[in-house]
């Protein structure tokens, strides 16, 4: 049986008009109907067909844009970036953070979906997928962003999160170290990960392991303070630290002084994004930069073109594109020859 909205209705125990408004976003509807109806779209799986888009009129020029925070410096940053190459090119966004919660992401979905999003550009914390499928099932395009969405989008742009570790890494064998540690979060995040896969990838070739791993899962300078400074009480043998982040090189970098040490010549730290913070920093970050507006930028371009291809009556997605984006090491004064 195909849902339709008077199956919502029913369900949410209120009527045909009041569902419509919420779907659409027209007229007032207060918290407690709007949790009701939306509630019954979760449960019953509804997303409108494709012909129900086509018949709704011309495009919204309104684009989806889901991300795990903007209070982290590097999604505000990103988020910014991909508003302002949008509005250049006509479309309005609709920013939708999802503090890392899933039935977040579940509610914003059924959010862009009432509001006739032309496509979605996303970075989810999660590796579930399902509650992105109403997006798929409603042919709407969809460009993963920072990660891979495996499933969902097809087609993605991100940094070389890989080769940016082995790059830290690479940095400080090169200046001499091999006790290194590493702090970072969060823990779950897939950039993350694959940034550790590229350090240890490249300490293994040269016959090193990490020290000690220290991560948390709040992405953050207040979770990532304590776990440096209880590495650099317990592991006195470390003379590299690297942070997953530049939040946490520049936590590390305050953990090393509060305990009496000097960066770089106790310890030498580095961190990976470039945010501004990292010039500003005392003593100045050694990081991996990414360009960050420059993914948002290529992420833009990437949606249009699925768009046009979608609106043109081409098979959108047909071909998977994952764009990795090349990072630069950006050496500064927080690293420096091993301590004799």
């Amino acid at each position: 049986m195909t849902t339709s909205i008077r199956h919502i209705a029913k369900l949410a125990g209120t009527s045909v008009s009041s569902v419509s408004r919420v779907l659409n976003n027209s007229g007032y509807a207060s918290p407690e109907l709007r949790e009701r109806v939306e509630a019954a779209i979760r449960t019953l799986n509804y997303t409108p067909s494709k012909g129900a888009r086509m018949l709704r009129g011309a495009p919204s020029r309104m684009i989806g844009l889901m991300l795990p925070s903007i209070d982290v410096p590097f999604f505000g940053i990103l988020a910014h970036a991909i508003e302002q190459e949008l509005f250049q090119r006509g479309y309005q966004t609709l920013i939708c953070s999802t503090a890392e919660n899933i039935d977040h992401e579940a509610r914003y979905i059924s959010m862009l979906l009432s509001q006739r999003v032309d496509g979605v550009i996303v970075a989810s914390a999660f590796g579930s997928t399902e509650h992105f499928e109403a997006l798929r099932e409603a042919h709407i395009p969809i460009v993963a962003i920072d990660r891979e969405l495996p499933g969902v989008a097809d087609d993605a742009v991100m940094a070389d999160h890989e080769e940016g570790g082995r790059m830290m890494a690479r940095h400080l064998i090169e200046l001499g170290h091999r006790k290194i540690g590493i702090v970072g979060a969060p823990a779950h995040s897939q950039p993350v990960q694959l940034r550790l896969r590229g350090i240890k990838d490249e300490m293994a070739e040269h016959g090193i392991t990490p020290a000690a791993i220290s991560m948390a899962e709040e992405h953050s300078f207040a979770a990532a303070y304590p776990l440096a400074r209880q590495l650099v009480a317990s592991r006195p043998e470390m003379t590299g630290i690297i942070g997953t982040t530049d939040i946490s090189a520049i936590a590390t970098i305050h953990a090393v002084q509060d305990h009496g040490f000097s960066v770089p010549r106790d310890y030498s730290v580095i961190g990976f994004d470039d945010l501004p913070e990292a010039a500003y920093v005392f003593p100045r970050l050694t990081t991996i930069a990414q360009p960050i507006r420059g993914v948002g930028e290529q992420a833009v371009r990437r949606l249009e073109a699925l768009i046009d291809e979608q609106q043109a009556d081409r098979d959108a997605g047909e071909e998977k594109t994952i764009i990795k984006v090349s990072v630069t090491l950006i050496q500064r004064d927080s690293t420096g020859p091993i301590r004799k």
